[in-house]
């Protein structure tokens, strides 16, 4: 309910009495000053959702304060243009920009021969079984080398090199036998899977969508029905980032009792214990990543293929579950953890560390380190700039916003130009 925020003032106010504390005791605890309880108390403030989990943590409410603070999920409508009688339009500009569009054949001769460049490749013939494997095994080290460039560089300049090796990979099989044509078929699914993980990066929602439908549709076609469980799990993570958080949960919970792998399983086990962080439910959370860590030691993927989700990170349901802490309103345990789980995390992966490293500064902050907060910040600027993450601009932005509430701070003072210099740079990319 859109005015549902408005009841937090009073009950805020109810269960600090209750717990017999005064404003400035109660701000000292969540590490806010006692005017802007205050003006959250009295109406005048809308409070953050921050705020909320935080108060729930220290006068023990249950999540009760989180609930009337609902997430407000992103209105712009998750749909895209497909077809299976489609041609890929890609441009390339000197700018450094691309873009990428989905069109039927009838778009394009409607809009005439004349409007579009082709380049004449001769007939492609059918690729034997000895050229099926070799392609597939270059296809395989590419696979590992474009993961390694998406930790280096912004997925803008990653993705088109996706989209082509995607649509290579799927006129091979068109022209492969049975065996090799399976072989193509799911190695170009795993590319459009990370297509959507960089379209993603790159803030766009409804592309993420669009190329994890169509890695599904591949892998389908390949004999391998996990993939489309897998979707959800992406589509979960997504309305996470959305702030549509019932339906994150509704996604996870049902690839979760589904027949897929257990590596898909486990890592909606952590989706789902990230929907229930979010909701102030400490219980469910940590049930949810006590599975997920069985399910993930079940995985019985073959270690040649391309994994599925993160790939630099050691322990993944660690990290996690540090998040969720955060999530939780424990700040100082989720600092503790991310400070261990972020050292192990490979030098070379500069996206991974970008992302945790503003994680770990948001999680310092919220405890009150405002001076580390503001050191772990400061080392992974040149990161954040290096990989123009829009899921890791979100979370720095938050961080923003936590650092802004401490504005007499020193330490914040001599970051925020490079804070803000920072959050204008990956806006405009």
């Amino acid at each position: 309910m859109p005015d549902q925020w408005y009841d937090f003032g009073p009950e805020l106010r109810r269960r600090r009495l209750a717990a017999r504390l005064s404003l400035h005791q109660l701000g000292q605890r969540v590490h806010y000053s006692k005017s802007q309880l205050s003006k959250v108390e009295r109406g005048i403030k809308r409070p953050t959702s921050e705020l909320a989990r935080l108060c729930d943590t220290e006068l023990r409410a249950g999540g009760a304060l989180s609930r009337l603070v609902p997430v407000r999920p992103s209105e712009s409508p998750l749909t895209f243009p497909g077809s299976d009688d489609e041609v890929w339009l890609m441009q390339l500009r000197k700018d450094g920009s691309s873009s990428f569009r989905p069109v039927s054949r009838r778009e394009v001769l409607t809009a005439g021969a004349a409007s579009v460049l082709t380049l004449p490749a001769g007939d492609p013939g059918t690729l034997v079984l000895e050229g099926t494997e070799t392609f597939a095994d270059a296809s395989r080290l590419l696979f590992d080398q474009f993961r390694r460039l998406g930790q280096t560089s912004g997925p803008a300049s990653v993705l088109p090199l996706l989209i082509t090796q995607t649509h290579s990979l799927e006129q091979l099989a068109a022209r492969s036998g049975p065996r090799g044509r399976r072989t193509l078929l799911l190695l170009a699914s795993r590319y459009a899977e990370y297509a959507g993980w960089m379209a993603q990066e790159c803030g766009d929602d409804t592309a993420a969508i669009w190329w994890t439908d169509r890695a599904v549709h591949l892998a389908a076609a390949g004999a391998d029905t996990g993939l489309a469980t897998y979707a959800q799990v992406r589509r979960s993570l997504i309305s996470l980032y959305r702030g549509d958080i019932a339906e994150a949960v509704q996604l996870a919970a049902h690839a979760l009792e589904s027949e897929a792998p257990a590596r898909i399983r486990g890592l909606a086990a952590q989706h789902l214990a990230q929907g229930a962080a979010a909701e102030g439910d400490h219980d469910t959370c940590m049930r949810s990543l006590d599975r997920a860590r069985r399910l993930l030691e079940q995985d019985a993927a073959d270690p040649a293929e391309p994994v599925l989700g993160a790939s630099h990170v050691p322990d993944v349901v660690s990290m996690f579950t540090g998040w969720c802490l955060y999530d939780l309103g424990r700040p100082k345990q989720a600092a503790e953890l991310l400070d261990q789980e972020t050292a192990r995390i490979p030098e070379h992966a500069f996206r991974t560390r970008a992302r945790y490293g503003v994680r770990r500064a948001l999680a310092h902050a919220a405890a009150g380190d405002i001076d580390h907060a503001c050191r772990i910040t400061s080392d992974a600027l040149p990161s954040v700039r290096l990989i123009h993450s829009a899921t890791v601009t979100a979370d720095l932005r938050r961080l923003a916003h936590t650092l802004g509430r401490h504005s007499r701070n020193a330490a914040v003072r001599t970051l925020l130009p490079d804070l803000s210099g920072a959050l204008t740079r990956s806006t405009a990319f």
